[in-house]
């Protein structure tokens, strides 16, 4: 989440930064009892890029606990059960993609635990060109961020990215509600991020695959009646579902587990690797919808083999 340093900032911040750590323990590994889990939000840096991003999110956000390097938290996840992890990263500046996606395929390559994504900077210079290199290299989709790169999801410059990921049938993960907003993000995250921007979206190119982090927060109820409307539409549970921040998302797991998938933010989280996996343990879902979210969910929106345990 780094800002673009080239614009002030927006002044007010909602409670969901500024937050302190947590002191709980990290759990040894997987439950048993769980089914397969594929963690689809992790996020992979360079160190140098990792080192920046963690400085920012002391400063700006919660301290990380688990300050790692890429291959060492691909390593962590795995040796605790998690049988494959969909990684992540953005570009917040022109120029920044192409070394980012070039890292993401060779950490990535052969290793059978990870998928990673790729990115670009809407707008920049050869923006197409970024996307298609990053599917050349093999990566399995595109990453975008609102927030970091100061953008609406419904902004002119996005439609040749959507059109790209479509004609090469990968999906697109793009954090586009609204929450977590601080004040130190260059534009007012509410004033560029709405359901009804990735309704536009999800209307304007009707084949592309979306998914939403964060359950879209904090407009949870209207995002539950986008995946209810649209068959192309994928929310991830990331850090909601942990008891961090003060707010509860409505019963969207309950209602929508076949488009809801399990991701965390890892490494980037001020509380245990599991805290969220134990949450959502404790939920009392359904065998059938608990094995979706925990694993099969994301199986069908990345495409991905049987999740290993």
């Amino acid at each position: 989440m780094v800002p673009d340093m080239d614009k002030p900032p927006v002044l007010g911040c909602a409670p969901y930064m500024g937050m302190g750590p947590l002191d709980d323990e990290d759990g040894l590994g997987v439950a048993r009892d769980l089914p397969p889990v594929v963690d689809a939000h992790v996020h992979l840096f360079p160190d140098a890029v990792f080192s920046a991003i963690w400085r920012w999110f002391d400063a700006n956000a919660w301290p990380v606990r688990h300050k790692l390097t890429s291959p060492r938290v691909v390593e962590f996840l795995a040796s605790r059960g998690v049988g494959h992890q969909i990684a992540l990263s953005y570009a917040h500046k022109p120029g920044m993609a192409r070394a980012l996606n070039a890292y993401m395929a060779e950490v990535t390559r052969g290793d059978p635990r990870v998928t990673g994504l790729g990115t670009v900077l809407p707008g920049e210079p050869d923006a197409v060109a970024v996307v298609e290199e990053a599917f050349a290299l093999g990566l399995a989709g595109i990453k975008l961020h609102c927030h970091v790169q100061c953008f609406a999801p419904d902004a002119p410059a996005l439609h040749e990215i959507y059109e790209a990921c479509v004609r090469h049938d990968k999906p697109l993960v793009i954090h586009a509600g609204r929450e977590p907003k601080t004040a130190a993000y260059k534009r007012d995250t509410h004033a560029i991020c709405a359901a009804e921007r990735i309704e536009r979206v999800l209307t304007t190119h009707p084949r592309l695959r979306v998914c939403v982090p964060h359950l879209g927060a904090d407009e949870y109820d209207a995002y539950l009646a986008l995946v209810e409307r649209y068959d192309t539409l994928w929310l991830d549970t990331t850090m909601v579902l942990a008891g961090y921040f003060p707010d509860r998302p409505p019963s969207l797991l309950q209602a929508r587990p076949d488009r809801i998938m399990y991701g965390t933010d890892f490494p980037n989280v001020p509380y245990a690797w599991d805290r969220e996996l134990k949450h959502i343990a404790g939920m009392g879902l359904r065998p059938d919808a608990l094995e979706a979210l925990l694993g099969g969910t994301a199986k069908t929106f990345f495409g991905l083999a049987a999740p290993a345990r």
